[in-house]
């Protein structure tokens, strides 16, 4: 009997010793899980945060785009205004220029030696050009203008080809 108690202490102490080395191992298992959680948790926070932040700039963003949009809007319609109002004023300077006549070239004079505009007389040093544009007389270097390949024409031909110049 002794023995069998013997026996039966010992592998009980043997168990009681499996079961303490179970113990250790689940409590150092649930040490580690723990920490894990830990991390994990902290990892969440700073996850919340930044989407947090990321969320508030995109708001502060969509807020600055809305009122940049707002802006370019106003800008568009104060344009449109401000053509119309360009339009309205062409139009009525349009009205008020439209009975003016516009210059018309003199005619040829008879006398083919004086400039058709100022009546100098053409000599050896002064040259006579022939108007190359509407009124096809005879002027000097002085009262023609230069026109590239089309030759050269009097200032008055020149102003009604190019008011702009005037």
């Amino acid at each position: 009997l002794s023995q069998r108690l013997a026996s039966l202490a010992a592998t009980a102490r043997e168990e009681t010793w499996q079961s303490r080395q179970q113990l250790q191992a689940q409590r150092q298992e649930m040490a580690r899980l723990q920490e894990e959680l830990s991390r994990a948790r902290q990892d969440g926070e700073r996850w919340a945060a930044a989407l947090q932040r990321a969320q508030r700039e995109a708001l502060e963003r969509e807020a600055t785009r809305g009122a940049e949009q707002a802006r370019q809007q106003e800008l568009i319609r104060d344009m449109k205004g401000r053509l119309l109002e360009l339009l309205r004023e062409k139009d009525a300077l349009w009205q008020k220029t439209e009975g003016i006549d516009t210059p018309v070239p003199s005619p040829v004079p008879r006398d083919p030696g004086l400039c058709a505009r100022c009546h100098k007389d053409f000599r050896l040093l002064s040259r006579r050009y022939n108007c190359s544009r509407l009124c096809q007389g005879k002027v000097c270097h002085t009262c023609s203008m230069d026109m590239g390949k089309h030759g050269r024409c009097c200032l008055i031909c020149y102003r009604q080809r190019h008011p702009q110049a005037t």
